[in-house]
């Protein structure tokens, strides 16, 4: 049985003060932290946006066009973001008080400007793989607890995608270590990771275990 820890986005530009930040996206941290430092997990790993500059999915890489507006990046329709997670930037790096020392593997991702990626396992037209699935499988990974940033974003798509990449693999979305952008938005992502197997679980719970 490996356990693993999947800690998603949790980078300054999420918190407040960064550049798309999710309201509360700081509380996140001291939960992770705390399952960090538990010592129940064999494997820490995070996921961190690392998007070139001009980026596709940033509405300043289209002329018109306003953050949180809908668009078009490669044919398909894209949310307008504000430029965000900018490779070598502040923005980028993982908040300063996660416990990062402990943390086993950082998989990148969103680094093809022609294609957003929320997903840490593989970018949102599922075309390219961020090789995270092959990692995982690599370590025998039998149990994965993901949380982070954000909910009904990232957090979702890769809770999904752990699904459907690592089949026999249990996956459990901590709610209390995760925010979202849009409440609506969250309620539905909870409910589609859970219609897709994924457990609902909280910290406490997991602490207790």
């Amino acid at each position: 049985m490996t356990k693993a820890l999947l800690l998603i986005d949790i980078q300054n530009g999420f918190c407040p003060g960064g550049n798309l930040p999710v309201p509360d996206g700081d509380q996140v941290v001291p939960v992770a932290n705390a399952l960090i430092d538990s010592g129940r997990y064999d494997l820490i790993v995070a996921s961190q946006d690392w998007h070139p500059a001009g980026h596709g999915s940033f509405a300043s890489a289209h002329p018109g066009k306003a953050p949180f507006e809908i668009g078009e990046l490669s044919g398909k329709p894209q949310m307008m973001w504000p430029d965000h997670c900018v490779q070598g930037t502040a923005d980028a790096e993982l908040r300063p008080d996660l416990h990062a020392d402990r943390i086993d593997f950082i998989q990148q991702k969103g680094q093809n400007p022609a294609v957003d990626s929320y997903s840490a396992f593989r970018d949102n037209d599922q075309a390219a793989l961020t090789g995270l699935a092959d990692y995982m499988k690599a370590m025998a990974v039998t149990e994965i607890d993901l949380l982070g940033l954000a909910t009904d974003y990232c957090v979702k798509f890769s809770a999904l995608d752990a699904v459907d990449m690592l089949p026999g693999v249990a996956i459990r979305f901590v709610e209390d270590g995760s925010r979202g952008i849009d409440p609506e938005g969250v309620r539905q992502a909870i409910e589609e990771m859970r219609a897709k197997g994924v457990e609902i679980v909280s910290s406490r719970s997991l602490l207790a275990e």
